[in-house]
């Protein structure tokens, strides 16, 4: 979905009598799904196992 609709059609949905700040928000949640949405479809992902396996040590030891 090209930026411009995307964004109209987020404000569309929002009432009126929002700041800028509550209307900030929802508009960084749709870049990061939108990122997110990208990264699957280009394959740039990271699989859980290695994740986990890179992370573990961590969990188990602490940040020592």
């Amino acid at each position: 979905m090209r930026a411009k609709k995307a964004v109209r059609e987020l404000l569309d949905k929002l009432p009126d009598d929002r700041t800028l700040e509550e209307v900030s928000y929802p508009l960084y949640v749709l870049q990061r799904v939108s990122q997110g949405l990208a990264d699957v479809e280009s394959g740039s992902l990271i699989p859980h196992e290695q994740v986990e396996q890179e992370l573990r040590p961590r969990w188990l030891l602490g940040d020592a």
